[in-house]
């Protein structure tokens, strides 16, 4: 473990399995649970660091496979390392790129060496290896780097079962690699919709000196029942003295369903996706503000919410920017869900703190009105293009 780098776990929920805690890092304390905005190609899109840090975050995800193919880890670790590179002070967290190489690029071979593939950007080849990912985020010079690890269509057993005994041996590979003592090299929980999968990932990669653990191949389009039965099986595996990441998870149900079972941190694009298409978050579900309803409308996209966004304009402006066009309309509504997010995670680290989180979560629950099937079903279309190379950041 990084001996710059610490988990301290400060509080329990009486009502919940909900944790409070605080993970130091060499760029600044983290408290949690956190939600990190997600700066693929270190860049949240549309924002400037100094607006995300008005804006409360604390902690950034970029991309390992995006950053690798371009501009590359040489030149950034020759320019600084990422923090200086995107001008962020804060933590950084990079994922391995190993969900990126099986979703966007043109696969040619996988098997314990790593993976070939071709390159989305340019059809140019490339070999990446347990060994490769770790050293490609040293260069990058995140506080939090992830173990390489093979993501599996969740309900194919055969697939899964073999993808989670690859990943448990890459992880031995990526810690025995990992140099840098200014690093928190986390491992990552495969394993499908199968509980008992779930179970043994769990257990094996416990048994392993990670300083965290991931929880990766959900939020993929499954079942949200089968999303939190496997949560379900799996957190109480874990050590408790090391943080828990749930990956790729950023709607607001699901982050309080999500900290009342465990779960220390997410990371997501869905917030600043969603801005860029005109859906912003409200405490009763989102609002599409491309709907000819808001062309009229005096009200800020939420009444009491003290974002640079609704403190200024109406939902009828930023209609007004997304019909026209303008970059604006993306600017501001990206400012709001991130804000959103940030204010909410604040609500529930008090809500633990006082023991309530039970209460805050049905209230919250009973407001918010979740995205109805149909856009479930969207979600399961969108995993569907990444399986076959069409990259959606």
């Amino acid at each position: 473990m990084s001996i710059q780098f610490a988990f301290e776990l400060e509080h329990r929920d009486r009502s919940t399995a909900g944790r409070l805690g605080r993970l130091c890092t060499p760029h600044g304390v983290i408290e949690t649970p956190v939600f990190a905005p997600v700066g693929t190609q270190a860049t949240v899109k549309t924002l400037t660091p100094r607006e995300l840090a008005e804006l409360g975050a604390t902690l950034i995800l970029a991309n390992t496979y995006h950053l690798y193919l371009r501009p590359g880890p040489e030149l950034i670790a020759r320019l600084g390392g990422l923090h200086r590179f995107m001008a962020w002070d804060g933590p950084i967290l990079t994922d391995s790129g190993g969900f990126q190489v099986f979703s966007l690029a043109n696969l040619r071979r996988v098997d314990d060496k790593g993976v070939l593939f071709r390159s989305h950007i340019d059809g140019s080849e490339h070999l990446l290896t347990p060994e490769k990912a770790t050293a490609i985020q040293e260069l990058l010079g995140a506080d939090i780097i992830m173990a390489f690890d093979e993501c599996a269509s969740p309900m194919d057993r055969l697939q899964v079962e073999d993808a989670m005994h690859r990943t448990h041996r890459w992880a031995e590979r990526c810690l025995a690699t990992h140099q840098r003592h200014d690093q928190a090299l986390f491992g990552i929980v495969q394993g499908g919709a199968f509980a008992d999968l779930r179970e043994e990932s769990a257990r094996v990669l416990s048994s392993m000196p990670f300083a965290g653990y991931g929880i990766g191949g959900l939020a993929v389009g499954e079942p949200k029942d089968v999303t939190w039965a496997m949560v379900d099986v799996t957190v109480p595996l874990l050590p408790e003295d090391k943080p828990r990441y749930l990956m790729g998870v950023g709607s607001p149900e699901d982050l309080v369903e999500a900290v009342s079972r465990g779960i220390d941190m997410f990371d997501s694009v869905l917030p600043t996706r969603l801005a860029r298409n005109g859906a912003v978050f409200t405490r009763e579900g989102r609002l599409n503000l491309r709907n000819a309803r808001f062309a009229e409308d005096p009200r800020p996209i939420e009444e009491h919410c003290c974002c640079y966004t609704c403190q200024h304009f109406t939902r009828a402006y930023l209609r007004h920017l997304l019909a026209a066009g303008e970059i604006l309309g993306l600017v501001l509504n990206s400012i709001h869900n991130l804000a959103f997010l940030t204010d909410l995670m604040a609500d529930i680290r008090a809500a633990i703190r006082e023991d309530r989180l039970a209460a805050f979560r049905s209230e919250f629950l009973g407001r918010y009105v979740p995205v109805d099937e149909a856009s479930r079903l969207r979600g399961r279309e969108l995993y569907g293009r990444r399986r076959r190379g069409e990259e959606d950041t």
